[in-house]
Parts: C-alpha cells; structure tokens; sequence
C-alpha cells in the first residue's frame, strides 16, 4: 500500500445510488470538470463510468487506462460551509485560507471573501443569507456541536435565490435516521424556518422548507458530507511526500459533491481525493488503474489495524469491509 494511501482521511460514510440516477450524471456538466478542461470548449468528461457493483450497488469505474499520479478530474461541490473555528480565517465561498487583512467590502467583518470573483459568485445566497440574524441559529449549532445544519442552511439559501433547485441533493442516498434524530431534525428545521421568516422571506419562496425536506436533505448530507481539509502545495509535492500532506492538512469546513459521492471504500484505495488551496476536490490516482476496473477511496485512517479499520467502518459507517487487505486481516 503507498504512503499516501496510508493517512487518507474521510468524513463521509457508505454511499449508494437509486439505480434510476445511473443515467443522470450530465449533472458533472455542473458539478465536475476533466482534467483536460479548456476555457474555451465545453470539458470533456472525465475517464470513468458510473456502473453497478456486485457488493455495493453502484461504484466508479474506469472507461480506460489511468496511470499513477494522473488527475483523472477535478469537482465543485453543490453546497459547503466553513466550520465555526475557521470562518474568519477561510473564503466565505471557496474556503481558501485567507491572507491578514484581507475582506469583503460588504461582508460582516467575521465574513470574507478572497477575491471579487468569489464574492460575485457567492451574491445569490449571500443576498438571502445577510437579511436574516443568524445568531439563534448558529449559537444553537455551537452548542449542540452540529456542522451539517450550517450546510442545509447555506443550500436553502442557494434554492430561496434561484440558484439551485430543491431537489438537487435527491440524487444522493440519504442515511436510516433514527426516531430520536429525526425529532431533533425537526427542531432545526422549525428554527431555520422560523429564521426565514423573521428576515421577510416570502411565505412563497420558503414553500419547500418543510420538516420533510429538511430531513431528507440532513440525511443526504450526514451520509455524503466530506471534510475539507486544505494542503498548500502542488499536486506533485502531495504525491510524493505522504509526510508533507499530514503536516499541511487544516480541516476548514464541510462540503457535499455529486460525483465524489459514487467512490466506494477500500482501505488499500487506487485513487485519493484532496483539496490542494480550495474546496475544489481534485480526484487523482494513486496507482495505474486499467480499463474497467473500480476506482475507490478510503473512508478512514487506513494506517489502522484491521481490528480498529472493522470497528470504525461498523460503528461509524454502517458496513463490514470486505476489501482484499481485510479479508487477509492486513
């Protein structure tokens, strides 16, 4: 197993897709870009194929032969947040480490962006989000250490703007909450309802905040939400000092993907998902990988024992790992 394999680090939990879905992945028009992007042609799409696997539903595969170190495709989120002990020091959109003294010009001083483009990008929901006093809601995130309400939010605030529609999450499989998750569920989502509208929201406009659509898109995001952590560097310096992207790693926030969701687990992974000075997600491959073959990630620490991986994986995940180094209880 290579070394940067070995402190692959993930938030994120098993994930399948309504086999419905299989065909609808136009959506990394939006979401994903190849590797061989162009500014003035419209991006290929990247050498893999969303298929279904014999153990976990669908899975990644390779359309043709990768080769170790390769970029196979870069990815936008549909939604992020920065966590609560970076806000000030991170992009309001993109989550890039911020330089002393750098802010927007119209943002509350705790909020910033780091270039014009970001805050243009960002005007949308941004324009939504600043017509509301946040502070109930956030001091009631802090206080229950919860991060991924602060992701519902900032996606309610993308559809209230046009910017994305209600459903956009509905491709993704939501976690089996329970009773007792569901109830505080729907606690959150009369208090950011009720946020809404104390700041005037149109009654019309916040039609689709309902405790079902908020409890469907919670459950969407607790299964499929990565862990942004920022490593300063290029993509080169990562593959070949596994040292070096541990040292450099700052969890900065919390983001969910549309294609980086489809990779299953495998604790000896072919391909390793990082975010280089953004939360853009940059998917690379750790060995030669051959047409056909399944592209996966690691979920956890894979430096792990098996004992530990197991434990981890069940408790955490909701599955036993069946992967080759498990199966040798490597």
């Amino acid at each position: 197993m290579s070394l940067l394999a070995r402190y692959s680090r993930w938030a994120v939990r098993s994930r399948k897709l309504h086999y419905s879905h299989l065909n609808t992945l136009s959506y990394w028009s939006f979401f994903s870009t190849s590797a061989t992007e162009s500014t003035q042609t419209r991006p290929s799409p990247p050498p893999i194929r969303v298929g279904l696997t014999q153990y976990a539903g669908r899975g990644v595969f390779a359309s043709r032969r990768i080769g170790a170190g390769e970029l196979i495709h870069t990815a936008k989120p549909v939604v992020s947040h920065p966590s609560f002990s970076s806000i000030q020091g991170v992009c309001y959109f993109c989550l890039r480490k911020l330089p002393n003294g750098v802010s927007s010009s119209e943002a509350p001083q705790t909020l910033s962006f780091c270039s014009k483009q970001c805050e243009e990008q960002s005007k949308k929901f941004f324009d939504v989000e600043k017509k509301a006093d946040w502070s109930t809601f956030n001091d009631y995130c802090r206080l229950q250490g919860l991060k991924y309400p602060l992701l519902v939010k900032r996606l309610a605030c993308q559809v209230i703007s046009g910017a994305v529609s209600s459903d956009v999450l509905d491709i993704l499989q939501p976690e089996n909450s329970s009773s007792d998750r569901i109830s505080k569920m729907k606690n959150e989502a009369a208090l950011l309802r009720t946020t809404f509208q104390h700041s005037n929201i149109e009654s019309e406009q916040l039609a689709f905040l309902t405790e079902e659509w908020y409890i469907g898109v919670l459950a969407r995001i607790r299964i499929n939400a990565f862990r942004i952590e920022l490593a300063i560097g290029s993509h080169q310096d990562l593959l070949s000092s596994a040292a070096a992207l541990v040292d450099a790693e700052a969890a900065v926030g919390n983001a969910v993907y549309v294609l980086p969701s489809l990779y299953n687990h495998d604790c000896d992974p072919n391909v390793n998902i990082s975010w280089i000075e953004n939360v853009d997600a940059k998917i690379t491959a750790l060995r030669d990988i051959e047409e056909g073959e399944e592209l996966r990630i690691c979920y956890i620490d894979a430096s792990m024992d098996y004992e530990a991986r197991q434990t981890i994986l069940y408790e955490g995940f909701g599955f036993h790992c069946n992967c080759l180094r498990c199966v040798s209880k490597d």
